[in-house]
């Protein structure tokens, strides 16, 4: 199990160990998957889940919104320029993310967080207002946000593996996602997050605001 363990919670890259610092859009991101005749196709429910599956896919999908919602902030600000092509691929698979846990959500039965309006646009300020602040800043947002996400999930994984019986489709998902949340998190440094004014304090703000978003919606 150690084994097993330690194979999961590796990452791409070790990049993130040696960085200073590192949350429901009108549409955006929610695509239903169909039948061939084009009506939504019914999503089959399974048991209820445990309290610690239920607690991960509320909380996960609230923080995949959130994240959908930054990156449709920063595309709104930055969408035509250099960077329009880069933060449209993260945003892609940020509103994949999305609509698997919103899957989840169905197939569980679980309780979405009663804070969604909030991250929704919480999420969308936090990206159009860093954007605004310029290129750079937008890729410090990413590389905090980021930061929080993959730490988080390392720690759903371990909360997985060390349940009495893991779920093993959820173990997959997570380990999928974090890595490119990883990958996002490296593409902010590749173009230049700690160049940005102010970098460390600005971070560790969005840092904490995330943290507390987390820690809030794991529990309402």
């Amino acid at each position: 199990m150690n084994g097993m363990l330690r194979r999961v919670l590796s990452r791409p890259e070790p990049r993130l160990l040696s960085m200073r610092c590192l949350s429901s859009g009108a549409g955006e991101g929610s695509a239903e998957d169909t039948t061939k005749g084009g009506s939504p196709e019914a999503t089959p429910l399974r048991s209820r889940p445990n309290a610690l599956t239920d607690e991960i896919i509320r909380v996960d999908h609230a923080g995949e919104l959130g994240a959908d919602r930054i990156y449709a902030g920063q595309m709104a600000i930055l969408g035509n320029g250099p960077l329009g092509k880069t933060i449209g691929h993260m945003w892609e698979q940020e509103k994949e993310h999305r609509r698997q846990f919103e899957q989840l959500i169905q197939q569980h039965r679980v309780r979405p967080t009663i804070m969604t309006p909030i991250w929704n646009v919480a999420g969308f300020v936090l990206g159009a207002g860093t954007a605004l602040m310029g290129e750079k800043a937008a890729m410090a947002c990413t590389v905090a946000v980021e930061t929080v996400i993959v730490e988080h999930y390392n720690d759903q994984l371990r909360q997985i593996m060390e349940a009495p019986n893991p779920d093993k489709e959820l173990l997959a998902t997570i380990t999928k996602f974090r890595d490119e949340e990883q990958e996002h998190h490296d593409t902010g440094i590749d173009h230049g997050a700690e160049q940005a004014p102010f970098y460390q304090a600005m971070t560790e703000v969005i840092k904490f605001g995330c943290k507390t978003a987390i820690a809030i919606s794991k529990k309402i």
